[in-house]
C-alpha cells in the first residue's frame, strides 16, 4: 500500500498547483491514501473553512496542520465537526479538535497522528511523552508521524525515538525539503522536512523582495505571498499494510 504525504500547501497559488497535478501523481505512483499538511492553504495565513474544503475536494483524505491551525478564527469550528481535519494532538485538552485521525480500508486501518514540536515554538505537552500515550490506545500498526517541528534535532530526535514502532515519521514547517529519506530500524520511514506545495522562488511562500527588505532594514513588513511559479514537494511511502512496516520512501518535487 502507498501514502502519498504532500508537505505544507501554501495559499491558493499552492492549492491550484496541487489542483491540477494531484490525479496525475496518485495515478503515476499508485497512491492508495493522500495526507496534505494544509495549515498555511488560506490566503495570507493559516486555513479556513474554504481552503479545508478545496484541499479534500482535491484528494486529501486527512489535513494536518501546525503553528498556524488557529490563525484563523473562522476555521475553529471545523476541528470539532471534521474527523479527518487535525490539529497538533499535544495541544492543550481544553482547544478545539483532535490530533489522530484513522482511515479504515477494509480489513486495514490507518492512522495519522499530528504532533508540533517545543524546541523555538510555543510551549506545549511534550511530543515525546504524548505519542507514547497515543501509540498505546492505537489498535493498528499503521500508524503515520506529521511532526510539525522547526528543529532538525528534534524532529531527528523523535524519528530514532520512534523507530520500528510506528510506519513513519515526517517532518513539516520549515517549508524546505531534506535530502536525508531513510527507513529507520528495517521498519519506520523518515524525512527531516517533506518541503512545500507553493511558489518555489520565494522566502518559504513569500514574496522574496519583502523578505529581503525586511532583514536588510529590520523594519515591520507586510508579508505577501510571492507570485513566482510553483511546485510540489511530498513524499511517497510504500509500506506493509499487515505488519506496518515501511518498504521505501521515496521524495517528490513536481515543478
Amino acid at each position: 500500500m502507498r501514502l502519498l504525504f504532500i508537505g505544507d500547501v501554501v495559499g491558493e497559488s499552492g492549492c491550484d498547483m496541487l489542483a491540477s497535478h494531484l490525479y496525475r501523481i496518485k495515478k503515476d505512483y499508485a497512491v492508495d491514501i493522500t495526507v496534505v499538511n494544509g495549515e498555511n492553504s488560506a490566503q495570507g495565513n493559516g486555513i479556513t473553512p474554504h481552503s479545508a474544503k478545496r484541499l479534500f475536494s482535491i484528494g486529501a483524505d486527512v489535513i494536518t496542520t501546525g503553528n498556524h491551525c488557529f490563525r484563523r478564527k473562522e476555521a475553529m469550528p471545523l476541528y470539532d465537526s471534521q474527523e479527518s481535519l487535525l490539529r497538533p494532538a499535544n495541544f492543550p485538552d481544553e482547544v478545539q479538535g483532535h490530533g489522530v485521525a484513522f482511515i479504515d480500508l477494509c480489513p486495514y486501518r490507518i492512522a495519522v497522528v499530528n504532533l508540533i514540536g517545543t524546541m523555538y515554538l510555543e510551549p506545549v505537552d511534550n511530543p515525546f511523552n504524548m505519542v507514547d500515550k497515543l501509540i498505546s490506545d492505537i489498535d493498528t500498526p499503521n500508524i503515520f508521524v506529521d511532526f510539525h517541528a522547526e528543529a532538525t534535532s528534534e524532529k531527528k530526535a523523535l524519528g530514532f525515538y520512534l523507530q520500528g514502532r510506528v510506519t513513519a515519521v515526517l517532518g513539516t514547517h520549515t517549508h524546505v525539503q531534506t535530502a536525508d529519506e531513510i527507513i529507520l530500524a528495517d521498519h519506520t520511514a523518515y524525512i527531516t522536512d517533506v518541503g512545500m506545495t507553493g511558489p518555489e522562488l520565494s522566502v518559504l511562500g513569500v514574496d522574496k523582495d519583502i523578505v529581503i527588505t525586511k532583514f536588510k532594514k529590520l523594519i515591520p513588513v507586510r508579508f505577501e505571498e510571492s507570485k513566482e511559479s510553483c511546485f510540489i514537494n511530498g513524499v511517497v511511502v510504500d509500506f506493509d499494510e499487515k505488519t506496518g512496516k515501511a518498504n521505501s520512501i521515496q521524495r517528490l518535487i513536481i515543478r
